[in-house]
């Protein structure tokens, strides 16, 4: 095989994406037949040569894995804790190769998340994913006005910008009404900060769909592989950056239950 840089490598391994095996490789993690390398352009052969990450050999998998995962609440969303709180290991069992998130969700949110052991593909969906709607269905303590959702759909002052354009459309009106939201940029915390900017709480945030991926009917826990329409769905929204995946029927329900028994 080909001589390749270690990083790119180390994402084919499903290790980590490529620009974080860079930050591996210069925090000297990473051994090539036994020393430590620290420089990001060093090459190396994945098949004739032993590579380590933290002592951990490093081997390509005999085939990519993309899944659709529903991370609880009060889930980390990495593979390991130092706090030791619930995390993605805790849920992913019997796979055959190791895998890890594209993106994260936020510890006290639940809802869909993607994994895979392409790094490739999780970089490229990374690099993308400002672009990429996602939706969520949102539970607060008490309704917007009118002129309040139009404020939010125009964009809010956050993080000393105007956050970009959202769909907002509500689903259930009650004294703890639930919305459904459609963002494009997800920084932490940003869905909670959005509704505090018109003095409205968060209760509750559930991920139900990114780009063109639903969460569907898996529950708290469960994962399952995507389709390969929906693994090609994704690249071409990636490649081409086409956001036709935000469009959605108004009418079309999110959920059957709008989260009511949740």
């Amino acid at each position: 095989m080909a001589l390749e840089r270690l990083q790119k490598i180390l994402a084919h391994a499903g290790i980590t994406s490529r620009r974080k095996a860079e930050q591996l490789i210069l925090a000297g993690r990473v051994t090539v037949n036994g020393q430590v390398v620290t420089e990001l352009g060093t090459k190396a052969d994945p098949e004739r040569d032993k590579i380590k990450v933290d002592g951990r050999p490093v081997r390509l998998p005999k085939e990519h894995l993309y899944l659709a995962l529903y991370k609880p609440r009060n889930c980390v969303t990495t593979l390991f804790d130092p706090q030791g709180r619930r995390n993605l290991s805790d849920l992913l069992k019997g796979l055959p190769a190791r895998v890890y998130p594209i993106g994260r969700l936020d510890y006290h949110s639940e809802g869909l998340l993607l994994l895979t052991n392409d790094g490739d593909f999780a970089s490229a969906v990374l690099k993308a994913s400002r672009r990429i709607p996602k939706t969520y269905l949102v539970k607060v303590n008490g309704m917007l006005t009118p002129e309040q959702e139009q404020k939010f759909r125009e964009g809010v002052p956050l993080f000393g910008r105007r956050t970009p354009p959202a769909q907002i459309r509500l689903l259930e009106r009650a004294a703890n009404p639930w919305y459904e939201v459609t963002i494009q940029e997800t920084r932490k915390d940003q869905l909670r900060l959005m509704f505090k900017h018109f003095g409205r709480l968060v209760e509750k945030v559930r991920r139900i769909k990114i780009g063109p991926v639903e969460l569907g009917k898996l529950q708290p826990g469960e994962f399952r592989p995507l389709k390969p329409s929906e693994v090609a769905a994704l690249r071409k929204l990636v490649e081409s950056g086409d956001n036709t995946g935000r469009k959605r029927s108004p009418a079309q329900p999110a959920v059957d239950s709008h989260g009511k028994h949740r």
